[in-house]
């Protein structure tokens, strides 16, 4: 790579655009010969420029601050050519122009970070997922307009205080999709995206300092509703009179005894299905979400649903359940509660945490076992789901008595022999 020879910055006037004695000033930037002309959206009164210094003779406080500014672009356009330089990279005075207006290469905007990680993302994030950070990129780009009243920003503009200021505006303004506003758990998810993007951007090396550094998620933590032993018996046992209950509640109980999320209850398949070690069905299957791998071994509860719609495969390609959308299947699954006086705010992810709650951990089932049937990387996932109920802790407090009883018991014939 050849290095620069000459290298030049010079300021003029415009004078063809001359108005009432008043001319633009431009920048001018020589490389090898080579110009390129930047105009600095300021104007001076041809009296008074001197071309010798390149600078206003008006001694007004107006004069000062134009001499003042055109020292601050001097030491700029050094600065891009000193990057420029250092950076083993071509130095042109195209290069410097467009480092000095922010447009090369290392002056990404926002927008253009958002939409390669969406484009890089294809096939690796499930489409659910880039649901979501399209959601996020709308907020951002309606904060830009509204508040900031841009269409995009470079990433080096991005601050704390853009961070804050997004907060603010997540929390006060109305939901795209609702006219409430987002709540707290809701905001902190999109910000959460932004901060990826943020770590994506420093890894691309397009930003040098993360606005998130000293930047703390927080989440509000809710307990997540679960059926115990008697409210899935009250379940099980009723007789509902549609139709479209009872197959939603038929689904929801076969979540309940798999520990399978919704959509891998909707997308199970007759291929998923084959006998495990120990000769009985089990489930295999790729979650998902995090494409993990899980064996499931089918407990009779969940096998006689499987029983129960046998037909459906033979009319949707394999497919062994008759699963609603995510929508109509919550919203059945309120008045089924409702219906049975279960008082619980009741998703069909309920029966993800009825099944490590209720069917697995109170019944002794290891949590590292749990772990491996929902199908989690990392053991502190599946802790969420590890609530040990009362009824549980009395019973082992009990069984803890008992074999205290028993020590105390020995302890005495000891001492009497």
């Amino acid at each position: 790579m050849e290095p620069s020879r000459t290298f030049s910055i010079h300021f003029w006037l415009n004078t063809a655009k001359k108005k009432d004695n008043l001319a633009p000033i431009y920048a001018r930037v020589t490389v090898n010969g080579k110009r390129s002309e930047i105009s600095l959206k300021r104007q001076t009164s041809v009296t008074y420029w001197d071309t010798k210094s390149k600078k206003t003779t008006s001694r007004t406080p107006e004069g000062k601050a134009l001499n003042s500014y055109l020292d601050q672009v001097h030491a700029k356009l050094l600065e891009c050519h000193k990057q420029l330089s250092s950076g083993f990279e071509l130095v042109t005075s195209k290069g410097i122009k467009a480092r000095f207006l922010g447009q090369d290469k290392s002056h990404k905007t926002l927008l253009e970070l958002i939409a390669y990680h969406n484009e890089n993302m294809v096939g690796t994030l499930k489409f659910g997922t880039l649901k979501n950070y399209f959601t996020t990129e709308n907020y951002i780009k309606r904060f830009l307009f509204k508040k900031k009243k841009v269409n995009d920003i470079y990433l080096k503009q991005l601050t704390y205080s853009f961070i804050i200021d997004f907060e603010q505006f997540l929390r006060k303004g109305p939901s795209i999709n609702r006219s409430k506003p987002l709540k707290n758990n809701g905001i902190m998810k999109h910000l959460e995206r932004l901060k990826k993007l943020m770590n994506l951007a420093t890894e691309l090396e397009w930003l040098d300092k993360n606005p998130f550094t000293r930047f703390k998620l927080k989440f509000n933590k809710h307990e997540k509703a679960f059926l115990s032993k008697d409210e899935l018996e009250i379940l099980e046992n009723a007789k509902l009179r549609e139709k479209g209950h009872q197959i939603v509640k038929d689904m929801f109980i076969f979540a309940c005894y798999t520990g399978l999320s919704y959509i891998d209850v909707r997308m199970l398949a007759e291929d998923n299905i084959s006998r495990g070690i120990d000769g009985d069905y089990w489930i295999f299957k790729q979650r998902e979400k995090n494409e993990q791998f899980i064996k499931i071994p089918l407990l009779d509860s969940a096998w006689e649903i499987l029983k129960k719609y046998a037909y459906h495969s033979k009319k949707n390609n394999g497919l062994l359940l008759p699963v609603y959308s995510n929508q109509k299947v919550n919203m059945y699954l309120k008045k089924i509660t409702d219906s049975l006086n279960i008082n619980k705010k009741v998703t069909f992810h309920s029966a993800r945490h009825t099944f490590a709650t209720t069917v697995t951990l109170s019944n002794g089932v290891p949590i590292e076992t749990v772990s491996k049937l929902l199908g989690h990387t990392k053991l502190s996932t599946t802790q969420v789901y590890a609530r040990v109920l009362e009824e549980k802790v009395s019973i082992d407090i009990q069984d803890l008595k008992n074999k205290l009883k028993v020590i105390n018991e020995q302890d005495e014939k000891v001492n009497n022999y």
